[in-house]
């Protein structure tokens, strides 16, 4: 049984063939210009609620499918990449990282309403963690929220949000108690609270074709009843989420370096030097291999860290070392493939050349590099 067998079954493979028609019908033809414009159209998200995909993993109750089938979402996730824009991917996926606590924990009738809306594709989620003050330090947000008889008072920032400028329902992590982790609490905020504006549009290296902003309450009025869970158990709700967004991040990167990988190959079969395909010398035939062998170990041990989470089995260690993993490994497949590309892939015109400025951000998305052999050492015991 091959690896792939292992962990798709049939129905994973006739949702794949559904997401890469969607892809090839709805996306690929524009890309490129959406990517120079930094934006793709809102109906692009209903589209994609239509067709299922915004739902996939979700409960049926709420418009979804698939609920609680992993490697549905990971093939989803996969087939989505394909189309060579890591920012239209993270932006039509932000649900996936403001969604999951609204889903878990909050108030049915917030639920209710909320959940089958961005199913649907009809509204867009964001998540609001990251403070212009610090990012991967969670424990120390300085955004206040002060309880006012059935409001909350929120005041402070948020920057580098994806979906951002474009979200209706954002899910953002408050300091409702004392200092350090202990003091945080999730509010479910809406666009339009008075006491709530977004800012400007952020410019990025890469992820062009998402919108990322910075957000700003000012005495915002947010009801009691958008509490998501319980009051200063927001953190640990966080580090749950960021579990499935570091899986996230290093399938991205996984599919990074695959799309990275097939230019380069195809590039190699294709381009003559000296009377001969490039791809016969043997140093360019050695490179490709090398590239090929830590794609498939990294894809493995994604994989498998996948399954595990998919069994109720803890993996804190092992996600962080995949993503670093995953990241590392798309770090050098997208260099590698650039330079084989040579003057090509320095050009905007080259799928690899957003490959590789879209590839930058994986490895500080989600938890920096740094933050990951944090984790992995505590969990090391040391």
């Amino acid at each position: 049984m091959s690896a792939y067998q292992e962990y798709f079954n049939p129905d994973h493979q006739l949702l794949r063939d559904s997401v890469r028609r969607f892809v090839e019908r709805e996306i690929l033809p524009f890309v490129a210009e959406w990517e120079e414009a930094e934006s793709f159209p809102r109906e692009l998200y209903a589209k994609a609620g239509a067709a299922g995909i915004l739902g996939i993993g979700y409960p049926e109750e709420f418009g979804g499918s698939y609920a609680g089938d992993l490697f549905a979402k990971v093939a989803v996730s996969e087939e989505l990449m394909r189309c060579g824009s890591g920012g239209l991917v993270a932006g039509l996926g932000s649900l996936d990282i403001g969604l999951p606590p609204v889903v878990k924990w909050a108030k049915p009738a917030l639920r209710e309403r909320i959940v089958p809306q961005v199913l649907s594709g009809e509204r867009i989620m964001a998540l609001a963690v990251t403070e212009p003050s610090g990012g991967s330090d969670v424990a120390s947000l300085k955004t206040r929220a002060v309880r006012d008889g059935d409001f909350y008072r929120v005041t402070g920032s948020k920057t580098f949000i994806t979906s951002g400028v474009r979200a209706d329902y954002y899910t953002v992590a408050v300091r409702t108690g004392g200092e350090g982790f202990g003091g945080v609490s999730l509010l479910l905020i809406e666009k339009g609270t008075p006491g709530f504006s977004v800012g400007r549009s952020l410019k990025k290296m890469g992820w062009w074709a998402s919108d990322t902003a910075e957000l700003f309450f000012d005495d915002c009025r947010v009801p009691v009843d958008n509490l998501i869970g319980a009051e200063n158990m927001g953190f640990a709700g966080i580090m749950a989420n960021f579990q499935s967004e570091r899986l996230s991040l290093a399938i991205m990167a996984n599919m990074t370096s695959q799309l990275a990988l097939e230019e380069a190959l195809k590039w190699a079969r294709e381009r003559e030097a000296f009377g001969k395909p490039i791809g016969k010398f043997q140093v360019l035939k050695h490179r490709l291999a090398e590239m090929a062998t830590q794609l498939e170990v990294s894809r493995e041990f994604t994989y498998r860290q996948g399954a595990k989470m998919a069994a109720g089995k803890s993996v804190i260690k092992e996600i962080s070392m995949a993503k670093n993993f995953a990241t590392d490994v798309s770090d050098r497949i997208t260099y590698d493939a650039t330079q084989i590309l040579g003057g090509m892939g320095f050009m905007r015109e080259s799928l690899v050349e957003r490959l590789y400025r879209d590839n930058r951000i994986l490895s500080i998305g989600g938890g920096s590099r740094e933050i990951m052999n944090e984790i992995i050492s505590k969990q090391m015991g040391l």
